[in-house]
Order: structure tokens, then sequence, then C-alpha cells
């Protein structure tokens, strides 16, 4: 079966429209020269391959070289139970099926929204039909379905120790995976872009679209950080290659706290 790959989102879709509905939508874009798409075939004819690298133990980084799409970094935590796959690369390939297999294959994949769909049919389908939990608030955004789509809402524990939740903010149903033995027992949030590491790995952004620079409210800001605060984590890793390193949980709540200042204009005197 041939789909068709966006070349600006990377995001899967069962036919080729005229213009990808994720890229069309306020928070990503449309390239000035149009809409482009390809499809497996063509990226693997150009080269295109999947890096895989321990980030720390159990848990893998998987990054599309060159990058497909907005080129993320999903994240497989590998656990004794099985394995999650957090937010899904624009390709797939015989050897990164391998080397998923390797590290004990998949028992869930999931995306944090809708811009980290990736492949994700896909990628279930080579991996024999693993389930696929999409977001119940964001199932409109789907390009491809697939039998082993699952919708799911609220918390979820998927794996013994990793449990899923939906704060919003970036979506309606923008999801974040906690995985409590992470970072030698003090606790891992992968965020997606839902919470963002910044580079000065101290604080971290809330935003509605990155690239077109739309911000959310204090208020939705201070809600998402006071529905992930119930999670111990000293680390966080965002959707691409940001990490913060240590006291992530606090880091988080001081950033929104920064963050509702700043709408309000406590800080107007400085600009």
């Amino acid at each position: 079966m041939t789909f068709w790959i966006c070349r600006t989102c990377g995001v899967e879709h069962e036919s080729r429209p005229d213009v990808c509905a994720v890229c069309a939508d306020e928070r990503q874009w449309v390239p000035a020269d149009g809409q482009h798409w390809t499809t497996l075939a063509e990226l693997e004819a150009d080269g295109q391959s999947i890096a895989v690298e321990e980030l720390e133990p159990d848990l893998f980084g998987l990054t599309t070289v060159p990058d497909v799409g907005i080129g993320p970094t999903a994240k497989l935590v590998r656990t004794a139970a099985g394995n999650l796959l957090f937010d899904v690369p624009g390709f797939v390939d015989d050897a990164a099926v391998d080397a998923v297999r390797d590290l004990g294959g998949l028992a869930y994949i999931v995306a944090s929204h809708p811009h980290m769909y990736g492949v994700q049919v896909e990628w279930s389908r080579r991996l024999g039909g693993v389930p696929i939990l999409v977001s119940e608030a964001d199932a409109g955004w789907l390009a491809r379905s697939d039998d082993a789509v699952e919708l799911w809402k609220d918390d979820r524990e998927v794996l013994p120790g990793v449990t899923l939740s939906q704060p919003g903010g970036h979506f309606p149903g923008s999801a974040v995976a906690h995985w409590a033995s992470g970072a030698a027992g003090k606790g891992v949030l992968l965020s997606g872009d839902t919470i963002f590491a910044n580079p000065d790995r101290t604080s971290v952004s809330f935003m509605r679209s990155y690239p077109n620079r739309l911000p959310l409210s204090g208020p939705v800001v201070l809600r998402v950080a006071h529905h992930v605060r119930r999670f111990e984590f000293d680390r966080l890793y965002n959707n691409f290659r940001g990490v913060i390193p240590v006291d992530a949980r606090q880091i988080v709540l001081r950033s929104a706290e920064r963050h509702a200042a700043w709408t309000r204009g406590d800080y107007d005197h400085l600009t």
C-alpha cells in the first residue's frame, strides 16, 4: 500500500490532499513554494535512515538522518514488561525495525500530539500490529487510520511505572509520559513540546505555536504545570534533543509562574 508523507511535518496520509491539514493549521506552516509530499520508497532511495542512541539506561532516542519533517527525536522507554515508543519518526525501514526489535520490540506507540504522529501506522504494522494510542481530543487530526489505533484520555498506566497523561495546552490532548524509574529512580518526564526544554537547561517554555510564536495564556500554562506536578521527576526530555538534566519538576513550576507573570504584565517596566 502506498501512503504519503508530508515533507514539512513528516506525518503519514492515506491520500494526498492539496495541502496537509496539520501544516495548514496556525501551529505549523506550509512552505512558501507550496505543499510537498514524499513516500517511504523515495526516502529510502535517497539514503534516509534512523539513528538510535542511548540517552540514559533504558531510554533511547530515535532520530531521522537527515531530518524528515520537523526532525524530532522519538523516545523509546525500555521496561521488563515491554517498551513504549513516545513520539514517532517520519520514516521507518528494516534496519530501524531490527534495531527496535533488538531492544525488545514495542508494546505501545503514542505521540505527544498530532505533529508527532510521524508514520505511526507503518511502525505498528512492521512490528506486528503494535497498539497505537491516540488522544481522544485530537483524533480528528489522524490522516491514516488503522485497526491498531485506540483512543484514550485522562491518565493511563501503559506499563508498570510508565504513565501517560494529558495536560493539554499545545493541543487539547497534548500528552506527557512519566517514567518513574528513569533518572536512576528520580523520575523522568517525556514532555514532547507540551513543556519544552529550553537551551539554557534551567527553564521550559509553553506555546500554542513554536514556529509562529503564539503563546498560551498564563492560566493555561499554570494548569499544565499543576497537572504534571503530581508526578515525581528530576529530569525532562522534550521531543527534540532538549533536556532539563536535574531539578526538572521545580523548573517546570518556576517557569510556569514566570510565563504567567509576563503575560499579566508584571514585567512591562522592563520592555
